[in-house]
């Protein structure tokens, strides 16, 4: 009888186990571990789940990962697995593109109207009982501009548009055609579209080309009244340019669902500063979405151990599954 392939799952602790395996669990022969125990797990391994998503253990223990083929990363982003090393061999990664699209466009959605409509103002003055009218935005007619054209960037659009608004895109390739962005800006001259922006959402990878994208130059350019919701990565905005923009009355306050560093320092300035709403980077996290991330990695390793190409393959020079018009 041939041995079963080894697939090694990595939990954020030894016993945090994924459900739904049982469809490969009679065709492979399952190690569950924690970053302590990946160097004697990965021995003899072909497949790396990592279900602890965050997790940069994969690059100190990759001399022990001789007979690795296929990592898959239960998270859209791959910036914590991915190093040179990895990238340069034949070893296949995989992300969990798709499972995020939606939650997150919805959160994007709720933060731009909560804007417009000053919903957390709302909140403060309620809880010192104060009644105080106010005219707000509306959000029809405003211009949104999506860094990151992928699934989660597009899925965004196609919501803001549902509520009239105006959506243009920012991202590696500029055209005019774009069938949910309409235009298409390059990433790299993004300072020179943000004259009449009224949003702009950060659902973009992060790579060497958004790492530190919205800087002072960006903040000084976006209109006073604009806000920022970032949704991507938090090491794609600079935070100290971040925070002296709103200081300076330059920007109309922020969504944070990411920041850098992570978790938020209990002294960082953002907590305090007027304007900004934090959240814990969750707003891809809804009710049943751990369920979905394990039945999409059994669907592939289906395909795996049936000898099918494998779905959301990374490019892991580009830090993203190309095809999303990045």
């Amino acid at each position: 009888m041939s041995r079963r392939p080894v697939v090694v799952v990595l939990g954020e602790h030894a016993q945090d186990r994924p459900e739904h395996l049982e469809p490969i669990a009679d065709r492979v022969e399952l190690r569950f571990t924690d970053e302590h125990g990946l160097p004697d797990a990965v021995q003899g391994a072909e497949v790396l789940f990592l279900w602890h998503f965050f997790s940069t253990a994969v690059q100190d223990v990759w001399a022990q990962c001789t007979g690795l083929r296929w990592i898959h990363v239960a998270a859209a982003g791959v910036d914590k697995l991915v190093f040179p090393a990895l990238a340069a061999s034949d070893v296949v990664v995989t992300n969990a593109r798709g499972v995020f699209d939606r939650p997150i466009a919805e959160y994007v959605l709720g933060a731009v109207l909560a804007h417009a409509k000053q919903t957390h103002l709302s909140h403060d003055l309620q809880r010192r009982h104060v009644w105080r009218h106010r005219e707000t935005r509306s959000a029809k007619g405003a211009h949104a501009m999506v860094v990151g054209t992928g699934g989660i960037g597009r899925e965004t659009a196609r919501l803001l548009r549902a509520v009239g608004m105006r959506v243009t895109g920012a991202g590696r390739t500029a055209r005019t055609d774009d069938p949910d962005f309409g235009t298409v800006v390059p990433s790299h001259a993004l300072v020179e579209h943000l004259g009449d922006v009224d949003y702009l959402v950060n659902a973009a990878p992060l790579t060497p080309a958004t790492r530190g994208l919205v800087d002072a130059a960006v903040l000084t350019a976006l209109p006073a009244h604009a806000h920022l919701v970032n949704v991507g990565r938090g090491e794609s905005v600079v935070t100290d340019d971040l925070v002296a923009a709103l200081r300076a009355g330059s920007l109309d306050g922020v969504s944070l669902d990411v920041v850098d560093p992570e978790p938020l320092p209990e002294d960082s300035p953002l907590w305090d500063l007027p304007g900004v709403v934090i959240t814990p980077h969750m707003s891809g996290d809804v009710v049943g979405w751990r369920d979905t991330l394990a039945r999409q990695f059994v669907a592939n390793a289906e395909r795996w151990l049936d000898g099918r190409p494998l779905r959301n393959v990374v490019d892991t020079r580009l830090g993203y599954v190309p095809g999303g018009g990045r």
